[in-house]
């Protein structure tokens, strides 16, 4: 990983955050009956928040995306034997679903939010799990399947406190997965070695 592939990972997963923001806040907008008839100005003028809003979204995204990278180099030397690892991360990604919702039952959201966003997040993270195994191979799928739940949960649970509203979950939780699975997608693609490039063996060291 290189100073200008980081770079482009950083200002690239910003745009990405603020532009799920500004989409799915407009539509919220949109549709929000209580809202009313809005103006251009006031239009723009929460289009410009949102753009704002969604770019530290997707630097909180980046911190907690390089927090978990570490968490694994050193959940993999701690443990010396892989599939632990994968199992300590499966089971959690099983319990935080249902911590999840009942974080949302708890802060008495509605009578069906509760259950539907674990398990929409679930059935999106299985999905993203599923893209990156055939992105690399079948390792894989667990670690994707925990940063992308698990995760991405933890670093929306900001919007989960205090006076919790629907809205402002989903405006929270909707570019973080974008932007974890962003990055997650492309740092295969950042990290991959260029095989045109010759490789220079030391004497002595094997190549497997």
């Amino acid at each position: 990983m290189t100073l200008k592939k980081w770079f482009f990972l950083f200002w690239s997963t910003m745009a990405i955050g603020a532009v799920v923001c500004m989409v799915g806040g407009l539509i919220m907008l949109l549709t929000d009956q209580g809202v009313g008839e809005i103006g251009f100005v006031d239009t723009g003028f929460n289009l410009f928040n949102m753009f704002l809003g969604g770019s530290m979204i997707g630097a909180f995204s980046q911190m907690g995306f390089f927090a978990y990278l570490t968490l694994n180099y050193i959940a993999l030397s701690v443990f010396r034997q892989k599939y632990l690892w994968n199992a300590l991360q499966g089971y959690t990604t099983f319990f935080g679903a249902i911590l999840l919702g009942y974080v949302l039952y708890q802060d008495r959201t509605n009578n069906w939010f509760f259950w539907v966003l674990p398990l929409v997040l679930m059935v999106m993270s299985l999905i993203a799990a599923y893209l990156k195994v055939k992105q690399t191979k079948r390792a894989a799928f667990i670690p994707t399947l925990f940063l992308m739940f698990v995760v991405t949960a933890v670093e929306a649970y900001p919007a989960l406190q205090g006076d919790t509203n629907v809205n402002t979950v989903i405006f929270m939780v909707l570019p973080l997965f974008a932007c974890n699975f962003y990055q997650n997608y492309l740092m295969t693609k950042l990290t991959k070695k260029d095989t045109t490039e010759p490789v220079v063996v030391p004497s002595g060291s094997a190549v497997s």
